[in-house]
């Protein structure tokens, strides 16, 4: 009896250890492995610092490069010539989709005649009735000057681009020629050209990749945060505020708490210096820098 006592004992033990082992191993079962993202798993850790990386490393301003856009200005004839260049598909100089319905924005060019100064406004078409300034491009008389304006809501403040051109563009000569005619688009939602056809946008380092193509090498395209031309855009009758008004937690200074504009965006970024030449930089750094964007 006494042997049969222990021997029940022993049995007892070593099913508890067994029942033990398996419960471990069930639980296990239930938790991904390392770098392995389960669609259906409660929400970690480590799922949300993923996600607030990637917030962090794409933002609105990279869907649409005003280097490009300086580019094509450069090898436009004239204001319809631009607009068309600005949304034709096989280019997609553009990346915007401000609206969100899953199609790149279509980019009208509306402009303002103040003599010896053209002030061309680009706007995103968003709705009916509905458009959003983009960049404005003032271009003066006196020396034929060029200066690129980010919106400060996708750019924030004085984010200027200078491009110095190879050659004096076309367009330069038909502003100040006597075919000149101020342009205001004629399109508008539901109306838009036979060549334009939407496309979706693409994640920002690949439409960065493809838009490279269409960026002449041979300009440079000066970076600053100083308006040389001391003209206050503000005054532009045409310009429209539509989606920020609308969603004003979307603008740059919510989207990036703590940086200036998007020089200051890229550079804690990492961006890197080539192409371009950059002047003058002091915007929320304290200091002046020579070189240029580019991711």
């Amino acid at each position: 009896m006494k042997k049969l006592s222990i021997l029940s004992v022993l049995l007892v033990s070593l099913i508890m250890v067994n029942c033990g082992s398996s419960s471990s191993t069930s639980s296990s079962s239930n938790v991904p492995p390392p770098n392995v993202t389960v669609n259906n798993a409660p929400t970690s850790n480590t799922t949300t610092t993923t996600t607030t990386v990637e917030a962090k490393d794409s933002d609105i301003s990279d869907n649409l490069d005003l280097e490009a856009v300086s580019s094509v200005f450069g090898e436009s004839k004239d204001l319809e010539d631009f607009e068309k260049r600005l949304n034709d598909p096989k280019a997609q100089i553009s990346n915007l989709d401000l609206n969100k319905d899953g199609q790149v924005d279509y980019l009208r060019v509306v402009s303002k005649d103040n003599g010896d100064e053209k002030i061309v406004t680009i706007q995103a078409v968003i709705g009916k009735d509905q458009y959003q300034d983009v960049a404005t491009i003032d271009v003066k008389k006196e020396n034929n000057t060029v200066q690129v304006i980010g919106d400060p809501n996708i750019y924030g403040p004085d984010y200027y681009i200078y491009p110095a051109f190879v050659a004096t563009p076309l367009i330069l000569d038909w502003f100040w020629g006597p075919m000149f005619t101020p342009w205001i688009s004629p399109f508008y939602w539901g109306f838009f050209p036979p060549f334009f056809h939407p496309w979706r946008p693409f994640p920002p380092y690949i439409y960065h990749n493809n838009v490279n193509i269409h960026i002449n090498n041979n300009n440079i395209y000066h970076h600053s945060n100083f308006n040389n031309h001391n003209h206050n855009l503000q005054h532009n009758n045409l310009s429209r505020n539509d989606h920020f008004k609308s969603h004003p937690t979307e603008s740059f200074q919510h989207r990036n708490n703590g940086m200036y504009n998007k020089h200051t965006l890229d550079m804690n970024r990492g961006a890197t210096f080539t192409r371009s030449n950059f002047g003058g930089f002091h915007g929320g750094m304290g200091g002046g820098f020579h070189g240029g964007f580019r991711r």
